[in-house]
């Protein structure tokens, strides 16, 4: 197929842009493909992703089995959490079981933290309010909310609201399965055809790769749109989703996508599908 321009789709946050360095600052050869960087938040493009709009975009884990048809999953550009993850946070301490029955400031029901939380408390086992990712912990320091789903670098910085830690989601997902929380991931379409979903997957590996090797330039691109956290948080949250992981998913990686979404329809929550396909 003849190169051409292709949308990529990915969060406004630090991590992202991190990833993203090398391509956006065109660091990395592309052989002949341009890249159209669209930015929006998780729930966006999971949403945009069930109507097959990007050519590449990031995705919940959560969202996949709905997108499958259209797309498959690369093998770099994961975002996991290996013995941490969302955060539960309340205006007061309590224990896990406790937010049963609660309602919940939730980024978006097709994120992988919505899933992993109806796994943990049970489906339908909590009153789920949708709010914007960014306005959740504000949410309920107002009291609007009992509890709130915190992702991104609101799982630093909720203290500074008064709130406190509930459930890592992450913690409890390793201490049941022994393995990494999938959060979230790359995915490209299908019908770009198998030479060219490979090719322009080594592009993206190859980009993540140039951001890490040159870290303190990628980091100081990713701090226009890490929200006001201070350098040295934001690499820590930049370390904690951008890593070997990264890289690639690997045999733990790919095991931990299958079981989570092996649960989500054992428990009713998600479609099965035949396979989960990755390339690269």
């Amino acid at each position: 197929m003849t190169p051409r321009r292709l949308t990529l789709g990915h969060s406004p946050d630090a991590d992202d842009a991190f990833m993203f360095f090398g391509l956006a600052a065109g660091r990395v050869e592309t052989r002949g493909w341009t890249f159209e960087h669209v930015l929006q938040d998780i729930q966006t493009l999971n949403d945009r992703a069930v109507r097959g709009e990007l050519d590449i975009t990031a995705i919940s884990i959560h969202a996949y089995p709905y997108v499958a048809r259209h797309y498959a999953l690369t093998n770099c550009g994961a975002s996991v959490g290996d013995g941490y993850g969302p955060l539960i946070v309340a205006r007061e301490a309590m224990a896990p079981e406790a937010l049963r029955g609660r309602r919940i400031a939730v980024p978006g029901k097709t994120t992988t933290a919505y899933l992993a939380l109806s796994l943990r408390l049970g489906p339908g086992a909590f009153e789920p309010e949708v709010v914007p990712f960014d306005q959740i912990l504000s949410h309920v320091a107002e009291g609007k909310a009992d509890a709130g789903l915190i992702i991104h670098e609101g799982q630093l910085t909720y203290s500074a609201h008064r709130l406190h830690a509930v459930l890592d989601l992450g913690v409890w997902w390793k201490e049941l399965t022994g393995l990494p929380l999938p959060l979230g991931g790359n995915c490209i379409r299908r019908d770009l055809g198998p030479a060219a979903m490979l090719e322009v997957a080594g592009i993206l590996k190859a980009g993540i790769e140039y951001s890490l090797a040159h870290r303190v330039e990628a980091l100081a691109h990713a701090l226009q749109y890490a929200r006001g956290l201070a350098p040295d948080c934001a690499d820590r949250f930049v370390g904690m989703y951008v890593n070997d992981w990264t890289l690639d998913w690997g045999d733990a990686g790919r095991r931990a996508v299958r079981e989570l979404l092996r649960r989500g329809h054992e428990a009713g929550i998600v479609p099965a599908i035949p396979s989960v396909d990755f390339v690269g």
